[in-house]
């Protein structure tokens, strides 16, 4: 139906920086929300940030002023600038996507299959 696909995780050095992306396709009608999440080995998923239909965003306290989420709605696509990369943010990240698959229908939360970041000292 709908998937996610992920790309841009690697392994890179403190101070380094990635760019990790998230394209959307199958049966859409309108994208609202899109947002990145991660998940570190033993830790609960946490919410890294987010960029609704209005353009605006919000980030976790812990990455304010060293990434960047993005979105280009003509590819459906939402991207996330890692600058200034810290051990602490090694993690799986998953893209995450609310849309309707019709005119008038429900909205769906989608979910990427996660990509591995691992930042090294």
């Amino acid at each position: 139906q709908v998937q996610l696909v992920e790309s841009g995780g690697g392994l890179v050095q403190a101070g380094g920086s990635l760019r990790l992306s998230c394209t959307a396709s199958g049966r859409i009608f309108r994208i609202n929300g899109m947002g990145w999440y991660r998940q570190a080995p033993g830790k609960e998923r946490e919410l890294v940030a987010l960029i609704p239909s209005g353009g605006s965003t919000n980030y976790a306290d812990s990455v304010k002023g060293r990434f960047t989420i993005s979105r280009d709605n003509a590819k459906n696509t939402v991207y996330l600038q890692m600058n200034s990369l810290k051990p602490e943010d090694t993690a799986v990240y998953y893209c995450n996507v609310d849309l309707q698959r019709v005119r008038g229908g429900s909205q769906y939360k989608y979910w990427g299959q996660g990509t591995q970041v691992t930042v090294s000292s």
